[in-house]
């Protein structure tokens, strides 16, 4: 299967590269970080705070949106671009790693996972095919496929194994849906390389937990289907760097080169440099906002906790090298009065900083990339980063 994917430069010292994915909402610069929309919104921000922070993609969450307000909503409502008024591209999680996340109120079996929902108890079935049908629904621009996901941090080889197995069975599932769903291929290459994309495309997931055996494994199947790229699953849930590393080192050695990369649900700093490295070329993550919430903020000279009663009289932005929204209007004083007074403006100036701050990290990363000084980058933003 064709993908509408470029890679543009190639770090002479790691795995790690540029590129250009395209979508029927148009291009994503990679590497690229993706600000999350679980339920059809970035938490505390508006689509002009997206675009004015360079977001080029976001995520949305099946599950959630599926639930709340309902896909067929959504379809009605002509989908969820026109409902949240973005006009970029968007990307849907499946809603396996949601489903997972609610032990107690599911169970997993050959057809699919029979859950309750969180809001009100009710029963519902998650298929690999009906959620295919679910994406096509919300009229995302990038699909993904239910998958089943453990637990990183302390997995038994066994259970690794049967999820693993069938996660493979419903990948194929997964895939022959989508051609039936999206009878026509629509992805057009052009002369000047890039592609002119009229249909949704489709990215599997590849897990395995922290052996690499296994991921090694997964990541063949998953090439051996036919899909327009790839996710990591299954890792960024306690596992240690080390093992991160090593189980995303598996899969990307085994992944042609020309599909993209997506790690989930990873978004900080120190562990996207190390993923971009091994060759990862998208990442989402509610850190960023989660964290802008309880008052920390990223900065090149390291984070700030803005309640901190040192920055109460201090007359500078955030960072003097930022050129974010909030940078370049409010003080470290006049944020830290914000959040010591619990205005939730402080919530909304704080995630526009932190999803700038990623998104200038991934700018700057591909700079690096492009001038062959990557792995250099990447050590002094992670010491920088660090110091305090």
């Amino acid at each position: 299967m064709i993908s509408p994917f470029t890679v543009l430069a190639k770090d002479t010292h790691s795995k790690a590269r540029t590129g250009r994915l395209y979508t029927q909402h148009g291009v994503i610069q990679t590497p690229v970080f993706m600000p999350v929309a679980t339920q059809a919104c970035v938490k505390a921000l508006t689509d002009e705070d997206l675009r004015n922070a360079g977001a080029e993609c976001l995520l949305s969450n099946t599950y959630h949106l599926y639930l709340r307000p309902t896909t067929k909503l959504l379809q009605q409502m002509g989908g969820l671009h026109k409902f949240m008024h973005w006009d970029g591209s968007i990307l849907t999680d499946s809603g396996g790693f949601q489903v997972y996340s609610l032990p107690k109120f599911r169970k997993i079996k050959e057809e699919g996972v029979t859950f309750q929902s969180h809001h009100d108890g009710s029963k519902h079935l998650f298929t690999p095919e009906n959620v295919i049908q679910f994406e096509s629904e919300i009229g995302s621009d990038i699909w993904t496929m239910l998958d089943v996901c453990i637990h990183a941090k302390d997995p038994s080889k066994h259970d690794a194994r049967e999820a693993l197995n069938l996660t493979k069975r419903w990948a194929e599932r997964a895939a022959k849906a989508y051609q039936q769903t999206v009878a026509q291929q629509l992805i057009t290459p052009k002369e000047d390389g890039s592609f002119q994309v009229k249909n949704s495309l489709l990215f599997g997931i590849i897990q395995g937990a922290i052996f690499p055996d296994l991921r090694k494994e997964a990541a063949l199947h998953m090439a051996s289907l036919p899909t327009h790229g790839y996710c990591i699953g299954g890792l960024s849930l306690g596992e240690t760097l080390e093992q991160m590393n090593v189980s995303v080192s598996a899969v990307t050695e085994n992944l042609p080169e020309g599909k993209p990369r997506y790690f989930m649900g990873l978004g900080t700093p120190v562990e996207m440099l190390n993923a971009i490295e091994r060759g990862v070329d998208m990442f989402d993550c509610v850190w960023p906002t989660r964290v802008a919430r309880n008052g920390l903020a990223m900065t090149g000279n390291g984070r700030i906790n803005i309640k901190n009663a040192q920055y109460r009289s201090e007359d500078i932005p955030l960072d003097d090298q930022c050129d974010c929204f909030t940078c370049r209007h409010y003080s470290r004083a006049y944020l830290c009065h914000l959040y010591r007074a619990a205005e939730l403006t402080s919530h909304r100036l704080l995630s526009i900083h932190n999803i700038r701050f990623l998104i200038r990290l991934m700018e700057k990363a591909r700079a690096s990339i492009t001038n062959g000084t990557f792995l250099s980058f990447k050590e002094d933003t992670i010491r920088q980063y660090l110091q305090q």
